[in-house]
């Protein structure tokens, strides 16, 4: 046997019987239509028709009047046939709230393993498209949605995600908004937003929050409650569209770097952490660009402005962040080799 069907049915008992219950309502058929042609004299498929029609209660005309032994025939096949039907609808009922059971199981199990993972609040548009970027980038994500008609979304992205609404805090800690690195807060409501907010605040004070404002008067209010960083989608979107009429080409450069999946460079940033070899060295002494293939278009001193397009004389210290553009691979060479990024998100958004 199959090694996967074994397992199903090994793990799914409910399964198992269905199989065997269709195997005997199959037996049914051969045994009605056999039945009718040695008892009536019927063809094969009059023998089939009648079987079917007396096991579905269609109640259309017999093929011709049966005999006292063709009906107690009947009457066993009707009896035996219901009995089968009523069996497998039982059991497919079943094993419907079984699979639901189970599901509900596995999302637990992936819950309790979770650590420094990423919840997202609210699965409409905005949080659809961040948990899949979030996810494609290898990130664990969690969404937590309220609403009955974003579940089959979420199932078919394949993202853990709990049912419920983000205002309650147990669903929040059934979330593990305790050993989570950050939440996403993309309600539809700047209300909810505020709320969910004051919420995960007072459950993990040291957890990074990103909120959706969707007025502008109301970001204020939400930083109070305790977000580290407030985003419009409307004005982020409004900005590009009008970068679109005013530098198109800047806009088509922006968007390739950072949203075509094909494009090999990448915009990225790393931490000159404590001991980095780079520490204390200016730029031309590094060489990143011929050694590394990698540029550095700015640097951002701890706490300072942007430094933009940085000279060869320019010295890199502890603390500083550097922002990259490269291959990704040279990228991600340049980072494993030579920086490390214990900051938390909280402190790597701080002076944004």
């Amino acid at each position: 046997m199959n090694n996967r069907l074994y397992s199903a049915l090994v793990e799914n008992p409910a399964v198992f019987r269905i199989g065997i219950a269709t195997t005997i309502m199959m037996a049914i058929f051969l045994v009605g239509t056999l039945g009718y042609h040695y008892i009536e004299g019927m063809g094969f498929f009059d023998g089939l028709y009648m079987t079917f029609i007396t096991i579905s209660t269609i109640g259309f005309r017999e093929v011709h009047n049966l005999s006292i032994e063709g009906r107690i025939f009947t009457m066993g096949i009707f009896i035996f046939g219901i009995g089968v039907i009523s069996y497998i609808a039982s059991q497919t009922t079943q094993l419907i709230f079984e699979n639901e059971h189970f599901l509900k199981r596995a999302i637990r199990k992936r819950l309790g393993e979770m650590n420094q993972h990423y919840i997202i609040c609210g699965y409409g548009r905005i949080g659809n498209r961040i948990a899949n970027v979030l996810r494609d980038a290898g990130l664990p994500v969690v969404v937590v949605e309220l609403e009955e008609s974003n579940i089959d979304r979420i199932q078919a992205d394949k993202h853990v995600y709990i049912q419920g609404d983000a205002q309650n805090e147990n669903i929040l800690q059934e979330a593990g908004i305790d050993k989570a690195k950050a939440l996403i807060c993309a309600l539809s409501s700047d209300k909810d937003n505020v709320f969910t907010t004051l919420l995960a605040r007072e459950l993990n004070p040291e957890i990074f929050i990103l909120v959706r404002a969707n007025e502008n008067s109301n970001r204020l209010r939400i930083s109070r409650a305790g977000a580290n960083k407030v985003i419009s989608p409307y004005d982020i979107g409004a900005d590009r569209m009008a970068n679109v009429i005013l530098r198109p080409q800047v806009e088509h450069f922006i968007e390739t770097m950072t949203r075509d999946d094909q494009q090999d460079h990448t915009f990225d940033e790393v931490l000159i952490g404590k001991g980095s070899a780079l520490s204390g060295k200016s730029l031309g002494e590094i060489g990143v660009r011929n050694k590394y293939g990698v540029l550095i278009i700015a640097i951002i001193p701890n706490g300072e402005r942007i430094k933009f397009n940085p000279l060869s004389t320019d010295i890199i210290n502890e603390g500083d962040s550097l922002i990259l553009l490269g291959d990704m691979k040279k990228v991600g060479d340049f980072r494993s080799e030579l920086c490390k990024d214990d900051r938390s998100l909280a402190e790597r958004t701080e002076h944004i």
